[in-house]
């Protein structure tokens, strides 16, 4: 009997001297010991979803300097939003082992890809090749019951999000038809160039977390998305783009679409590449220009773009964990031995790669010639902006904006409702995966962790997940575009 009284005793000294030397632990330190009929004798503690949330509304301030025109450009479409599983057996088809195909030939490699992407619990985007056969899916996807209509397209969806903010006048540029027209926000302006007779339909088969088909379960809630778009494959809408910036004069240029061209063949997207650097590099160099990376599967054409064509002459990029991982296996960059990300992708990793981006491609030397000096890495648990110092301000507060709209717009919400999100990023980690490396952690009431390496840094903050999402499509585009908003580019100072 003693040797449990002295046992509870001690227990209670222990979760004194934590509470009283870290009042933000009691409830965690309960919930492990196990032991309920131990209570302390104050009031509940915030769980740290409300803590990061409430942090959020106090620390999230727009930039003293903001954009008042944005011109958003080139891909524009209307999504189809369906079960995928459903529409997959209402295809008739039967499940099995998953495959990658680069390209899409016929419904039994939409099904093997399908399959692949959804036991990752991973995002991509396909081009499929043969017309007739995916306008009867198409079809069927449209008749599928509980399909859904929306504004799709990274431009578009990124306009959609600017157009919220009532003083932002903004520009879309994108092959837009009878149906996106009437879809989009009156506030967006768009060039009659840029209208056109006919839609252009995206497919978004999308997954719950733990669904299971066959012998497929999903870790978690995303979508595969594949179309057969040549009008946004072509990035047919970006000469239209460009000339129409001269009269609309904006502060802030968002480019999007070049993923839509690696289904169009290597002779298409080589030449087209360089018309597209031509016709960018026509834009002022004092308008920063953020580029909306998507998924990718060449990696001849994604070291192009790194290399020789595009991301140098841009200012700004956005990505996800997948899309960062291929660029660094495309260019043999850090990490890039990993075939894939096994769960919440490691910080230090992450770390590693966006700053050999940013010392290979970027401005991190003052006396480079290219333009990259801002990265908005974006994962499901956790948000990184990684930016070259003395270019950009307000950064923890785009970063904290990013992070919280991903956590309302997965819920249907307009704001964080914390009973319905939670915290799935490590409190702990490292700044890098091998040395030097930096040990550090996440305050939930100041939820950004700064560091630098070199003149570049690091803002980290994490999303507070929704436990059920009720839509995935457009969570990135609206993550950059809220970032960019809460972004503030500092006046280029001489060298």
């Amino acid at each position: 009997m003693w040797r449990k009284a002295s046992a509870a005793a001690l227990l209670a000294l222990a979760v004194g001297y934590f509470y009283y030397g870290s009042p933000e632990l009691p409830e965690h330190i309960l919930q492990y010991v196990g032991l309920p009929g131990l209570q302390t004798s104050t009031a509940p503690q915030s769980s740290l979803e409300e803590v990061i949330s409430s942090a959020w509304e106090a620390l999230i301030t727009l930039p003293s300097r903001q954009w008042s025109k944005v011109a958003v450009g080139v891909n524009a479409c209307v999504d189809v939003v369906v079960s995928g599983v459903g529409l997959l057996q209402a295809l008739a088809v039967d499940p099995g082992a998953g495959s990658d195909h680069e390209v899409l030939h016929s419904k039994e490699d939409l099904k093997e890809a399908f399959i692949h992407y959804m036991a990752r619990g991973a995002a991509a985007e396909r081009f499929f090749s043969d017309q007739e056969v995916f306008h009867r899916i198409a079809r069927a996807a449209a008749e599928y019951p509980g399909a859904k209509l929306y504004v799709g397209g990274n431009a578009a969806l990124i306009g959609q999000k600017f157009a919220t903010y009532p003083d932002l006048m903004v520009l879309l540029c994108g092959p837009v038809g009878p149906k996106l027209h009437e879809m989009l926000d009156e506030q967006i302006v768009v060039p009659p160039e840029s209208l056109q007779e006919t839609d252009e339909y995206h497919l978004i088969l999308e997954y719950k977390a733990g669904e299971q088909w066959g012998s497929t379960q999903a870790p978690q809630a995303n979508r595969f998305i594949f179309s057969h778009d040549v009008s946004n494959g072509g990035m047919s809408s970006l000469e239209t783009f460009v000339a129409s910036l001269e009269e609309f004069e904006p502060d802030l240029v968002v480019l999007s679409g070049l993923h839509m061209m690696e289904g169009q063949g290597r002779a298409l997207w080589e030449a087209r590449l360089k018309e597209a650097v031509a016709a960018i590099s026509e834009i002022r160099r004092d308008i920063p220009i953020h580029l909306e990376l998507a998924s990718l599967t060449d990696k001849d054409f994604m070291n192009s773009i790194m290399e020789e064509q595009v991301m140098p002459v841009v200012s700004s990029i956005g990505l996800n964990e997948q899309e960062l991982l291929f660029l660094s296996q495309a260019g043999a960059g850090p990490h890039a031995e990993l075939p894939s990300w096994k769960g919440v992708p490691d910080v230090g990793r992450v770390s590693d790669i966006l700053l050999w981006i940013l010392e290979r491609h970027g401005r991190s030397d003052p006396a480079s010639e290219a333009d990259l000096t801002r990265i908005h890495f974006h994962t499901l648990a956790y948000h990184i902006l990684a930016t070259v110092e003395g270019h950009w301000g307000n950064q923890a507060a785009a970063v904290m904006a990013g992070a919280r709209v991903a956590s309302s717009q997965a819920c249907g919400l307009r704001s964080v409702d914390v009973g319905k999100v939670q915290l799935r990023a490590p409190l702990e980690f490292s700044s890098s995966h091998g040395e030097p490396r930096e040990a550090l952690t996440l305050d939930p009431a100041r939820p950004v962790t700064v560091w630098r390496r070199g003149n570049v840094t690091f803002h980290f903050t994490p999303v507070l997940v929704c436990k059920q999402p009720l839509r995935t499509v457009g969570l990135g585009d609206a993550i950059s575009a809220e970032g960019l908003v809460y972004s503030e580019v500092k006046t280029p100072q001489p060298f």
